[in-house]
């Protein structure tokens, strides 16, 4: 039997760090209003020159260069992503273009902050059938060029930048199950009222402001944590597994509030639970790679061990992916 396997990984930051100081000189907040309602104490911030391609290029040529292979051998690259670099083409074409990957099909998919889990389960489909060989697979986002920097409710939770993965088959397990799921009744909880084509961008609406994300915290907080929970027990069962089988539990880092609640709802003792939302704060899908590649890099995951990742995001969509490292 062929499964995919995540072969290495890589991530990329802005050099910029603001930190909730930083904020509290733009609009009326403070570092303590907010870490008490996040967990976030900074975040890094892209340059005016920099984009989504800039970060997503930068980790997939380390996830390369951990691996020992070249571009020129990738058959896929997918980028989980709601900020593209502009609305057409593809920023997985530009990724393309910088790494050399002069054979690889290239696109983009939109799932919110559960991107990288859908892209990662597409991945693993594209092998298992055969299709595809070596495939990277981004999440990458600069959601700090798209948050309204007067509303103190949204602009305090974004940051940019990007991780990777490639998946490879092996005859050994690596992604065991995938769940992706959705529920668009909640469209509006989180999402951009304008530029597309039910509300085509015009000077009147830029000047309202609604070209920038809108964010309902409250119902997304019980949405989320209510789902998390749902979606982490199913894997578990359907897997014939327990909390103490799982060496690293990966939640999509939203809101440190909603990991606490998750994390106490499951039984998961906290050191089973990444987190890295204080110095980085909500990368959209770029957040579980980020985890996946410092879990990796530091050795908190070896060889062997099973790891849980969990997204939920706007859509309203959520997904949940196990590995076996």
């Amino acid at each position: 039997m062929t499964y995919a396997r995540i072969v290495s990984t890589g991530m990329s930051l802005p050099e910029k760090v603001m930190t909730n100081d930083d904020i509290s000189k733009i609009v009326d907040t403070s570092d303590e209003w907010i870490q008490s309602r996040t967990g976030i104490r900074e975040r890094r911030v892209a340059a005016e020159h920099e984009a989504t391609s800039t970060f997503a290029t930068a980790a997939a040529q380390q996830a390369l260069d951990n691996a020992g292979e070249d571009a020129k051998n990738l058959d896929a690259i997918i980028v989980a992503t709601i900020t593209p670099d502009c609305p057409f083409p593809a920023s997985a074409c530009l990724v393309q273009k910088n790494l050399g990957a002069t054979r690889a099909c290239a696109y983009d998919l939109s799932a919110a902050c559960s991107g990288y889990l859908y892209a990662l389960a597409t991945a693993d489909a594209y092998i298992r059938s055969g299709l595809y060989k070596n495939i990277m697979v981004i999440g990458a986002e600069t959601l700090t060029k798209c948050v309204d920097w007067q509303d103190r409710g949204s602009c305090i939770l974004f940051g940019d930048g990007a991780g990777a993965t490639l998946v490879r088959p092996s005859e050994e397990p690596g992604i065991r199950y995938s769940d992706l799921g959705c529920d668009g009744n909640h469209f509006e909880l989180i999402y951009i009222p304008v530029g597309g084509t039910k509300t085509p961008l015009t000077e009147e609406n830029i000047k309202e402001r609604k070209h920038f994300a809108v964010v309902n915290g409250r119902d997304v907080y019980k949405l989320a944590v209510k789902q998390a929970e749902i979606v982490i027990r199913r894997a578990l069962e359907e897997n014939y597994l327990t909390v103490d089988d799982i060496k690293l539990l990966i939640p999509h880092q939203a809101n440190q509030r909603i990991t606490d609640a998750v994390q106490e709802r499951l039984g998961f003792p906290k050191e089973k639970v990444a987190s890295n939302i204080d110095i980085y704060g909500n990368t959209s899908a770029a957040t579980v790679p980020i985890c996946l590649h410092e879990a990796a890099e530091n050795g908190t995951i070896q060889r062997g061990d099973k790891v849980l990742l969990v997204a939920f995001g706007a859509g309203f969509t959520w997904g949940t992916v196990l590995l076996e490292w």
